[in-house]
């Protein structure tokens, strides 16, 4: 199948398994898509199982394959779903909680990677640099399932900032951690640095420097320069594709010069989002561009968690990676609740928090896509299906049972006034 038949078989089955969620399950829209995928996946299998003549797992987990879950997420989605969860995103509430975003997108992201990466070294005997590749893969928690859930869950505002902030930041931090790890743990396959025992402390903070900051740069001037544009216009169809242009092209130059793509959309939707809005355009343009990067959102967000669904054909799954995905629940939680506890603490003699804070955002932490997309792109190892499986099955309990029930936990504990 060329590419045109296979986008359009996803969207297909996108909107039928949304139909069928929306009749039957009626749960929130992104995790039904996913949820119905992986039930019809899963029933694909028994049928299988029963009618071995058939063939049908190996043909469609060949198909599963080739569409390259990784590159279809990492190089065509994440900068377009990242533009449009920052666009909704107001600069007057991030600065508000900036220091709780920021401590938990970087001192938060490296304790969680190092909790899961001793972790998995002293129980399952991973190499300690592997370990720490998937403790960095498997601790940001993803923006698009997490600002998926915020629309249902009703939060009080102050609290969907740090939660929404924090997931696109983390993200992108995140992911240059894991680069940087793979640069040192794979050193003859990643491209990203020298040999591991050549990589120095000075080159590692580098790098950072150069993916996360290089990254905000160019978001922050190519969002000024399309918003100067914008300023001097006033036809929304150019406007909405002057925007599209900068997720796309801004997204895709990044990754040429070495840079934090995702950090790149991040700043550039939220200067869009915020200055751009209040600004930049007319009343009409606002109206259009809004729906139209909600429309986009929810589109990609379907597609998204449709192919988590049906990503479970290429998981092996056997005793010890299912004993190791149980553990790594555990884990990652335990890594989570340390990621949003140190940073709250140490700002606690500063500033007053709810008692909700912690709970909630440790549960609401949702891993997703990202996870998975980034193990996928790990060079083929001894470690890599076990890699895989743990985190298909913290993903999956993620978005299922947490993604689920974040809703009811916040309704039930967040009876406190709205305190900064």
């Amino acid at each position: 199948m060329n590419e045109l038949q296979i986008a359009s078989l996803l969207i297909v089955l996108a909107g039928a398994f949304g139909a069928i969620n929306y009749l039957f399950f009626k749960l929130p829209s992104s995790i039904g898509i996913m949820i119905v995928a992986l039930l019809a996946s899963i029933a694909l299998m028994g049928a299988d199982a029963l009618f071995p003549a058939l063939g049908m797992r190996d043909t469609v987990r060949t198909f599963v394959i080739d569409l390259e879950f990784s590159s279809a997420l990492l190089e065509g989605m994440l900068g377009l779903l990242l533009f449009a969860g920052a666009l909704h995103v107001k600069l007057g509430d991030l600065r508000q909680q900036a220091w709780v975003v920021m401590l938990m997108a970087t001192i938060g992201v490296g304790l969680s990677t190092v909790i899961v990466g001793v972790t998995f070294t002293y129980a399952l005997g991973i190499p300690l640099m592997i370990a720490l590749v998937f403790g960095a893969l498997i601790s940001p928690t993803d923006p698009v399932a997490v600002l998926g859930v915020l629309r249902e869950a009703n939060l009080r505002k102050s609290l969907e900032t740090k939660i929404a902030g924090e997931s696109l930041f983390n993200d992108g931090v995140a992911y240059v951690v894991f680069l940087v790890l793979v640069g040192i743990a794979f050193p003859l396959t990643s491209g990203h640095g020298g040999s591991g025992s050549d990589a120095s402390f000075a080159s590692v903070a580098t790098l950072f420097a150069q993916e996360a900051f290089g990254g905000a740069l160019l978001g922050g001037v190519l969002g000024y320069l399309t918003f100067a544009v914008m300023r001097r216009i006033d036809d929304y169809p150019l406007e909405v594709l002057l925007s599209l242009g900068l997720a796309f092209g801004g997204y895709q130059l990044a990754v040429y010069l070495h840079l934090s793509g995702p950090i790149m959309a991040v700043v550039a939707g939220l200067f869009i989002g915020d200055v751009g809005f209040k600004h930049g355009m007319s009343e009409e343009t606002r109206k259009y561009l809004d729906a139209f990067w909600s429309l986009i959102d929810e589109i990609l967000n379907a597609l998204l968690f449709l192919l988590i669904g049906v990503e479970v054909f290429a998981v092996a799954f056997n005793t010890n990676a299912l004993w190791g995905g149980a553990l790594a629940i555990i884990v990652a939680l335990f890594a989570r609740f340390v990621a949003v506890s140190v940073p709250i603490l140490m700002l606690k003699p500063f500033r007053t928090f709810p008692r909700d804070v912690i709970p909630i955002m440790t549960w609401g932490g949702l891993k997703g896509g990202i996870s998975v997309a980034l193990v996928l792109t790990l060079p083929d190892g001894e470690w890599k299906p076990l890699l895989l499986t743990m985190t298909y099955v913290v993903v999956l309990f993620s978005i299922i049972v947490q993604g689920l029930t974040i809703a009811p936990l916040a309704r039930r504990l967040g009876r406190e006034p709205d305190l900064l």
